[in-house]
């Protein structure tokens, strides 16, 4: 098979997973080195896949053959797909081709498991390694790991890679035994243990014996030492310094949005995952029918993220997010933080000129940012409607929330119901043909 054909096949198989994102990556560039790539600077365009989704990553799996049978996968086993696979040679030659034209700015590489856990890890690892040691590639790479691999192989994939994830898949064991019986809950918090231990080592390492001289790639790191630093204590290697990610399925199973967050709130605790990624469940061929006809809709993925970012910046909790009336599920027509806010009533108004920084961040409307803003301006006198409608934060959400020198929201929070109904955008008439509106 051509490789354009294996890139068309495996390109689309790998659509489905959503944590690719290169946030978090340390800045890093082969000026020093001599070799090519970076993490940062100008020059690098983005490629358009053609639905019109703006990347910057190549995106592929290694492989979409897979012994596993997972029922919401496409590439499970069963699938009734055109296979195809990648060599090693292959990958390392289509991302530097690739980034040498500016296509990309580095590698987002995951698999089907072909053989066993450990044989498909040595192929990722493997291309990692030559494109770090031989082609001395500075760009970014992110390797989907696999939790049932050895921890040698994970330790080897954290050594050139900037970023590691593995995906939890379902938020409940009950889901996952049902969904994806070759998989195991246990196996997988093991693993992302295992990355947590090696990731904050490494990062304890590298603060106790820094070395501002040390070269700043792993590529640089491979060469030998220039004379003048012969002798001195080199400083710690790498591991993934962009941390872990993982990704959770919505919709495929009967999870709320509580137990959702719940566990998305455990892995950040547990585990200090730099990201939670969901992904709405979308019906595949061939699907298993134990799986919904119809995907969630794309609103819940929304709230959730929503959700997710009050959790890690705001100070909410899981309870205090989540509706107990509507069975753990987020309100789809308003955002969770104003849900909060009118579940609430006795809370507010939270006066912008004397409360702390824990009220503001409550505020409906406003975010970290405008928070900052406005313990600053406060300094300097009493804050009035014009001094907050200069921060460019929606009026319409915060005034009846708050009050300054010059507003008193009155009677407005005395009727949450009717508050609800002023706030959350007008119902939409339903289309005809649901599938020719979503396109």
């Amino acid at each position: 098979m051509e490789t354009i054909r294996k890139l068309a096949i495996l390109a689309d198989a790998a659509k489905y997973d959503a944590s690719c994102a290169s946030s978090g990556a340390g800045k890093r560039d082969s000026r020093a080195s001599g070799g090519i790539g970076s993490t940062e600077g100008m020059g690098i365009c983005h490629s358009y896949t053609p639905d019109g989704r703006c990347v910057s990553l190549l995106k592929i799996l290694l492989t979409n053959f897979c012994i596993y049978d997972c029922a919401y996968c496409v590439n499970r086993v069963s699938s009734n797909v055109q296979r195809a696979r990648f060599s090693v040679e292959e990958v390392v030659a289509l991302t530097m081709d690739f980034y040498k034209r500016n296509y990309i700015e580095g590698l987002f590489l995951s698999s089907g498991i072909i053989r066993n856990a450990d044989y498909t890890m040595e192929q990722m690892v493997e291309i990692a390694r030559v494109l770090r040691e031989e082609r001395r590639f500075s760009g970014y790479i992110h390797l989907k790991t696999i939790p049932e691999a050895s921890p040698e192989l994970l330790a080897l994939a954290g050594r050139h890679a900037d970023r590691l994830s593995i995906n939890i898949e379902l938020p409940t064991e009950a889901g996952l035994a049902s969904f994806a019986p070759e998989k195991s809950l246990p196996s997988i918090r093991g693993a992302m243990g295992e990355l947590r231990w090696r990731i904050e080592e490494a990062k304890e390492a590298r603060t106790s014996h820094p070395d501002p001289d040390a070269p700043s790639s792993s590529a640089a790191a491979a060469a030998p030492p220039a004379p003048a630093l012969r002798g001195r204590r080199a400083r710690a290697p790498r591991f993934a310094p962009a941390g872990q990610s993982t990704q959770m399925i919505v919709g495929a199973d009967g999870a709320s949005d509580n137990q959702i967050l719940s566990a998305a709130d455990n892995l950040y605790g547990n585990y200090r995952m730099r990201r939670v990624y969901y992904s709405a469940f979308s019906p595949i061929p061939d699907a298993s029918k134990a799986l919904p006809l119809q995907a969630p809709p794309l609103a819940r993925e929304h709230r959730l993220y929503q959700a997710d970012w009050l959790l890690r910046f705001y100070g909410y909790g899981v309870e205090e997010i989540t509706d107990t009336t509507q069975g753990g599920m987020l309100d789809l027509d308003i955002d969770p933080k104003m849900a909060w806010a009118i579940r609430h009533p006795e809370r507010f108004p939270v006066d912008l000129n004397i409360a702390p920084k824990e009220l503001l961040l409550r505020v409906p409307g406003l975010g970290v940012r405008n928070v900052k803003r406005v313990l600053m301006a406060r300094r300097h006198g009493r804050l009035r409607v014009a001094d907050v409608a200069r921060l460019r934060a929606p009026m319409s959400k915060l005034l009846p929330f708050v009050q300054l020198a010059d507003h008193h929201p009155r009677r407005a929070l005395d009727d949450p119901a009717a508050l609800r109904a002023r706030l959350a955008p007008p119902p939409r008439q339903g289309a005809l043909f649901p599938d020719a509106a979503a396109s």
